[in-house]
């Protein structure tokens, strides 16, 4: 399964971005999906999950209630709709497939990767 990340940008403080990631197989169909971040000098740490049938979704704290996931399995595609974004949010966002139907907020819970793309919020 290859994944190709987009939408990223930079956006002012209180913008808004979509981010979309394209499977390249419906393999990931039966498989759940989410997002991860990266900043210079930390782990990659967990954004968002669904499960394949997009019924589940987990958050972390830090995105609950700005950030929502969701899937179009018809399109093998991802999407994260960020909104009342944050400087804290500037990171590379990554996709992922996870290794059973429902995704999971360890590294080790996925075994396909996208990219990356940079989202920048500043003013």
């Amino acid at each position: 399964v290859q994944l190709q990340a987009s939408g990223g940008g930079v956006v002012q403080p209180g913008g808004s971005l979509r981010l979309a990631c394209a499977a390249s197989k419906r393999t990931s169909n039966n498989n759940g999906m989410g997002w991860f971040r990266h900043t210079p000098g930390s782990e990659r740490e967990f954004v968002a999950s669904i499960s394949w049938r997009g019924d589940v979704t987990v958050y972390a704290d830090s995105v609950k209630g700005r950030f929502t996931i969701s899937r179009n399995n018809a399109k093998s595609t991802m999407y994260l709709q960020m909104n009342d974004l944050k400087p804290e949010d500037t990171a590379v966002y990554y996709c992922a497939v996870a290794r059973t139907s429902y995704g999971s907020r360890e590294l080790s819970g996925w075994n396909y990767w996208g990219q990356g793309t940079l989202v920048t919020v500043s003013s």
